[in-house]
């Protein structure tokens, strides 16, 4: 099964790949820098032409004891099949030739900066549907993270225990993530015999229409990206949920830093694939105010990369703006 990512190699390294200093290179560059998932995410063809079917074991035997002259109990594990759709995020620039060629220095630049615009809106789609869609809601759509991981369980066996509750009512709260990404725990997908990543084309001059059905001569890129998430072992994604907002900022949180610990405790191996932690700009901040203050040994910030990134017991964290602080209470 290709991929790109970890170990195998980056949506960037993919992009340096079509050609030296392309555009293609530096819209996936923006890409990155838009979503920061898109550093760690790992993407993998999946086995159907719309997404991937995959098998998890929801059941292990578990063996007994016996006497002499005594048999055991016959066992056997039990499994469940886990079907993961595909989503198409689609769009066209129409730039006015006239624009183009009246424009000072490089043609292909001025196209280019436009096209910018276009990959910084579809990363923040993406990123936005990781974290929220849900294709029972909108079919278009693949569903992500939290339709997942949307109550709270004392079960071990439910893949809701994997919700820690930040203590946090209303609609104020935020949430954080803490994701093991790898080919056997948690990673994107696209379809069987399609090409991975973000797909940019140029559709050369073409007559298109304006908003009110006038024909006018533009420069067309046609910008595809098809996307989807398995979670192939639901123990390698726990949830820090109800972190209540406004409580950050009135200096009544619930201790970040041991709820932290208790979202670590979820996942049974950080050693099984690539760690990261996801948390908007609000929780970033209040977590550099603690480095600062020198409250916590765990929070550091540390070079990944050849960046200075914060880090807790060693995870880096990466800012995720999708990530809203306006989520309804998970109960």
């Amino acid at each position: 099964m290709p991929g790109i990512g970890n170990d195998q190699a980056t949506l960037v390294d993919v992009a340096r790949r079509m050609g030296p200093n392309g555009g293609i290179q530096m819209i996936a560059e923006v890409l990155t820098r838009v979503n920061e998932i898109l550093l760690d995410m790992p993407f993998y063809e999946g086995n159907l032409s719309t997404g991937n079917v995959c098998t998890q074991r929801t059941t292990e035997p578990t063996g007994s004891y016996r006497r002499l002259n005594e048999g055991v109990s016959k066992e056997k594990s039990t499994t469940e099949q886990i079907t993961d759709a595909t989503a198409m995020l689609e769009s066209y620039s129409n730039v006015d030739v006239n624009i183009v060629d009246k424009a000072v220095g490089s043609k292909l630049a001025f196209r280019l900066s436009e096209d910018k615009s276009f990959a910084r809106g579809m990363a923040k789609t993406f990123a936005t549907t990781l974290m929220y869609g849900n294709e029972l809601v909108n079919a278009e759509r693949f569903t992500g993270f939290s339709p997942r991981y949307d109550s709270t369980s004392t079960d071990e066996d439910n893949r809701d225990f994997n919700v820690v509750d930040g203590a946090g009512a209303g609609s104020d709260n935020t949430s954080v993530w803490l994701v093991v990404w790898g080919q056997e725990t948690c990673h994107g997908i696209y379809p069987r015999n399609s090409k991975a990543g973000f797909q940019m084309r140029d559709r050369g001059e073409q007559t298109v229409l304006d908003d009110n059905g006038k024909q006018y001569q533009a420069y067309v890129t046609h910008f595809k990206w098809d996307q989807g998430l398995v979670i192939k072992d639901w123990r390698y994604v726990a949830r820090l949920a109800n972190i209540d907002v406004s409580d950050l900022a009135g200096g009544s949180a619930a201790n970040l830093v041991n709820l932290l610990i208790d979202l670590e405790s979820k996942v049974p191996d950080l050693g099984s694939g690539k760690a990261v932690l996801y948390a908007n700009n609000t929780i970033l901040t209040y977590l550099r105010k603690q480095i600062i203050a020198k409250s916590n040994v765990n929070l550091n910030f540390d070079n990944v990369a050849g960046k200075r990134v914060m880090t807790f017991d060693g995870i880096p964290f990466r800012r995720v703006d999708a990530i809203l602080n306006t989520e309804s209470h998970v109960t």
